[in-house]
């Protein structure tokens, strides 16, 4: 029985590295088909396996660190075709990048419902901007050491890679937590609403990315009543919708990017994506910890309510109008 038990354990480890690894490479692919060439380097403005691989360890833990490692040793060995001493480099380089986030992460005490303004601030320093710097900089010392690209190159690859990497955490590891709180709709659900917001989100989404009239701002009134209205799970999706369709816009140079070089391209995809992470990340955090304040008020006066009660029964319903009596009473 001990033995069933032990290997039935080894192997939902097993399956979940497996896992992690396919995620992280199918998420590579997908960041792959808008991958473009800065300064002879291929890079992409959003990697969305970085994303995929903190998301695994904040859900997972850290035991699914060889589901990374693997995932990007097979993404670089289908890009290069052959496996070299460099590429140990990238993969190792690739790992600890998420590993450090995962690690500074838990030391600032985040939680992963995000539920507080700290936990948005520490995901995007702690989480993305920061730790990335050990994978653009490994990428970018592999690529001038093996002569891809020469030394007076080095800035504006690492800085591409960077960006790249960064911009994978902040808009795909708070899709990834979305997920894993998802749950069967409810007939109570707001569905109108909620539809209503996808198709304008899309809609202007779409006008925004691909005018030539750069309208780019319109999508900030949609973060936010996808925040007020839906905290993460509504800005989390809003966010990555704006944040591909740019990427396609801008990888094609349609829209507000036509007439932009590659380097300027990457670098408003850059600002935009960040301007779109710390709107959706941070007003849904804020939203989300009023509403559990408010939450801890309700239930101290109902506690409070039911201490009164036992002093001078009969008082309390006067004096504390029930929650379905001020209900009634707004209808």
């Amino acid at each position: 029985m001990i033995r069933s038990e032990k290997t039935r354990r080894r192997l939902a480890g097993v399956l979940r590295v497996v896992a992690v690894a396919a995620a992280y490479y199918g998420s590579a692919r997908l960041g792959l088909l808008r991958e473009v060439t800065v300064r002879g380097a291929v890079v992409t403005p959003l990697w969305p396996a970085t994303g995929i691989a903190l998301g695994a360890l904040l859900c997972l833990g850290v035991r699914v660190w060889p589901g990374i490692a693997l995932g990007s040793l097979v993404v670089i060995t289908a890009l290069s075709g052959t496996v070299r001493a460099e590429t140990a480099v990238t993969v190792a380089a690739s790992t600890l990048a998420p590993l450090c986030a995962y690690a500074m992460l838990r030391r600032a005490g985040f939680r992963s419902e995000l539920d507080r303004l700290r936990d948005g601030i520490v995901l995007v320093f702690l989480g993305g901007m920061l730790p990335m710097v050990i994978s653009a900089s490994a990428g970018a010392g592999v690529l001038v050491a093996d002569g891809t690209i020469t030394p007076a190159d080095f800035w504006s690859v690492w800085a591409a890679w960077w960006a790249g990497d960064a911009m994978g955490v902040l808009m795909v590891t708070p899709m990834v937590l979305v997920l894993r709180r998802a749950r069967p709709p409810r007939l109570t659900d707001r569905w109108l609403e909620a539809g209503t917001l996808s198709v304008v989100a899309v809609t202007a989404a779409l006008v925004a990315t691909h005018s030539t009239l750069s309208m780019i701002y319109l999508v900030f009134p949609i973060l936010i009543w996808a925040a007020l209205r839906f905290q993460l799970a509504g800005t989390a999706p809003c966010a990555l919708l704006v944040s591909v369709l740019a990427v396609v816009a801008g990888t094609a140079r349609r829209g507000p990017f036509v007439e932009h070089t590659m380097v300027e391209v990457m670098i408003s995809l850059t600002v935009l994506n960040a301007a779109l992470a710390l709107t959706a990340l941070l007003l849904a955090a804020v939203v989300t910890e009023q509403h559990n304040v408010r939450r801890r008020i309700e239930s101290a006066c109902e506690e409070l309510a039911e201490v009164v009660e036992q002093l001078a029964p009969g008082r309390t319903a006067r004096a504390w109008p029930s929650r379905a009596q001020d209900e009634r009473r707004l209808r």
